[in-house]
């Protein structure tokens, strides 16, 4: 009965310091292990989306996330008053 004791004692023991040990991914991985979307920021609302959801617009050469077409929209007003104030 002791030994049966000693026995689960260890592998709670075990089962901590692996736990420990052992660093918690932050990131989703795939089945292959690979990052599974990449966050984008929308300079409109700055609201994180991913990547694959995202609103994609090339404005002025540059490419901007959006997560709506809302954002896209006021993004776009806002950057032609701005040049056209200049």
């Amino acid at each position: 009965m002791r030994f049966i004791i000693y026995l689960v004692l260890a592998y709670v023991a075990y089962r901590l310091v692996k736990a420990i040990i052992k660093p918690k991914d932050k990131i989703s991985r795939g089945e292959n292990g690979g990052v599974i979307d990449e966050m984008v920021q929308d300079p409109q609302c700055k609201m994180y989306i991913p990547r694959r959801e995202a609103i994609e617009k090339s404005i002025n050469g540059k490419t901007y996330h959006f997560c709506s077409q809302a954002c896209a929209a006021k993004f776009s007003q806002e950057g032609k008053r701005q040049r056209g104030n200049n």
